[in-house]
């Protein structure tokens, strides 16, 4: 078994160093720390706002006004959140070959403020909505659709912001944390709370966006609700810049992609020659700060040299290093757990799309005041907020003892529990949406539409779970100087899980003969989709189940246990975890 061990280097730690704005080494005590990335802080918040202010009431808009069928317009949102997820990769690039984070998220947010803007002005616009249809002409399926030049304007938003807001999402919590400086004890503490406040900011932008946002898109206008977003992305803008003094940088070191791609293309074309007698003959073994491995022995083959040729060794594209080739292999490892994790996002899709139809079809009422179907989403945030505390406070303690492993719960574990907890939130809506249909058809009565809670409550645990789960995954998985591609990876298994989503949709509309999935869905089978959804849940868990039991951590060392002359393997994760531990026993 081949064990890696983490190294430093002093080649790395300089082309890693920070700068001020001016280019010059920081003054760490006039940039950085809490200021600078409370600054950036606000971008990411503003970010949440928009699109979930978006996301959680875009489907009854487009049902509603728009006059388009339940698939249609649950397509149209999965399909925007998946693009939106999908570009961080985008983002993800530029920043690390071209532009660096600071510059690209003060681009991106400028995309999205104008995304949003168009996005106002399609939704205000009287000519850009079709006439509107009575109760009759609604109950029999009479409404005008919207036309493709009235929803021209439309997509063009949707994707701007969606440019916009993957830009931001790929590169803002690095920038952020950039503000600390990993060696100094005190700062790397901080850190580690940046990422926590990172992801309260997250769930706290998202709780204002679906109370606050759909309130006034229900209640007092689309415009204005959309108004208010563009508003607060052209602040958050202005904010960004103001801070720029007090920022510390890091430059641009060249896209991981294009080393994955230039390992592939090297394998490839030496697919033919043979493995060297000894890994010492590959080029650079020596340098390398990593070990070899044997997985994907393939790759090797990018690193082997030609013996007549001298000045190969410095040509990446000639011969490719062995640190090079067991980056991309790294990368390869996380495939598996990344493939496995998409369908966990599907069945969070529907919670922005069907399950808000639902509450249209169910009693909102509250006293006299009537509920907007996308509020009913707080519980969904509420409820992620409140297992990322229990998770600290109550989940990882008990774990620890449970286990007797310091670090309590792994990331794969954390991912597990949330695909089981997405299962039961698709029982849980199947039961309850056969509920609501029958008690609507054979006592014209309306349930209420806190039934939805259930559901809410299991995929917002399920979330909290999976979420930090599988984000500390792809970032302590990943090659170290692949951290900002490794976040992008993160973000395109969520853009797979809407438009898997947004696939499954298409099928099953096509295959039921749009029987299951209707406008009116007292007249569909909304619970047989989500009996199916549980169905392939359970499937997907097992594969991950066996994925995961044969996956190898990628940063491990021997220690020697206290009283025991043999080694024991512990993870690098154990080990910080250790530390940690230590830390909270001495506050």
């Amino acid at each position: 078994m081949v064990l890696a061990t983490s190294h430093g280097g002093e080649d790395g730690a300089q082309a890693d160093s920070a700068v001020d704005f001016r280019g010059n080494p920081v003054d760490k005590s006039r940039t950085g720390g809490w200021l600078s990335a409370g600054l950036i802080l606000g971008t990411e918040l503003s970010e949440r706002i928009c699109v979930m202010g978006i996301s959680m009431n875009l489907v009854t808009y487009l049902v509603g006004e728009l006059h388009l069928t339940s698939a249609k317009s649950a397509n149209i949102v999965t399909n925007f959140m998946g693009a939106l997820n999908l570009l961080g990769l985008l983002g993800g690039f530029l920043a690390d070959a071209k532009f660096g984070r600071y510059l690209t998220v003060a681009i991106f947010a400028s995309i999205a403020a104008l995304g949003l803007s168009l996005l106002t002005m399609a939704t205000t616009i009287p000519t850009m909505r079709p006439p509107q249809c009575d109760d009759y002409r609604r109950k029999h399926h009479q409404c005008i659709e919207a036309s493709g030049n009235q929803l021209a304007l439309l997509y063009a938003a949707l994707y701007t912001t969606a440019l916009g807001g993957g830009g931001i999402k790929s590169n803002v919590s690095g920038f952020g944390s950039d503000q600390f400086d990993p060696t100094d004890p005190k700062e790397e503490k901080a850190m580690r709370f940046f990422f926590n406040r990172f992801y309260f900011c997250i769930s706290i932008g998202s709780l204002f966006a679906v109370i606050v946002l759909v309130y006034i898109q229900d209640n007092v206008g689309r415009g204005w609700g959309y108004g208010i977003s563009a508003g607060t992305m052209v602040i958050a803008v202005a904010v960004l810049l103001c801070g720029t003094p007090w920022y510390r940088f890091k430059k641009p070191r060249g896209s991981p992609l294009t080393t994955i791609w230039r390992v592939s293309l090297l394998a490839w074309k030496k697919r033919k020659h043979p493995h060297p007698s000894h890994p010492s003959l590959l080029n650079d073994y020596d340098s390398a700060k990593v070990p070899h491995t044997e997985k994907f022995k393939y790759l090797d083959k990018a690193a082997i040299m030609d013996p007549t040729s001298s000045a190969q060794k410095n040509d990446p594209w000639i011969a490719s290093t062995v640190m090079e080739v067991e980056e991309v292999k790294m990368v390869l490892k996380l495939i598996p757990i990344w493939s496995t994790c998409i369908l966990f996002w599907t069945v969070y899709s529907q919670m922005t799309t069907f399950t808000i139809e639902q509450a249209t079809f169910m009693n909102r009422k509250v006293g006299s005041l009537v509920i907007p179907s996308g509020s009913y989403s707080t519980f969904l945030f509420i409820t992620i907020l409140l297992f990322t505390s229990l998770n600290e406070r109550f989940f990882v303690p008990l774990a620890r003892k449970l286990t007797r492993n310091a670090q309590g719960l792994t990331c794969l574990q954390r991912i597990g529990i949330g695909l089981f907890l997405s299962i039961l939130a698709m029982v849980a809506a199947a039961l309850i949406e056969k509920e609501r249909r029958e008690t609507v058809i054979q006592q014209n009565t309306r349930i209420s539409a806190f039934w939805l809670v259930p559901q809410y409550f299991l995929v917002g645990a399920g979330e909290a779970f999976v979420y930090v789960g599988q984000l500390e995954f792809f970032i302590r998985e990943a090659p170290e100087r692949m951290k900002s591609m490794s976040t992008g990876l993160f973000l395109s298994s969520i853009s797979m899980g809407f438009f898997v989503s947004s696939l499954l949709v298409s099928l099953v509309d096509k295959a039921t003969k749009k029987i299951w999935l209707r406008s009116n869905l007292n007249k569909g089978r909304l619970n047989n989709f989500y009996w199916m959804l549980a169905v392939l849940g359970l499937l997907n868990l097992f594969i991950f189940l066996v994925f995961a039991r044969g996956h190898q951590y990628k940063v491990q060392q021997y220690i020697k246990p206290k009283n025991s002359e043999e080694k024991e393997l512990k993870t690098a994760n154990d080990l910080t975890i250790l530390e940690m531990v230590k830390e909270e026993e001495m506050i």
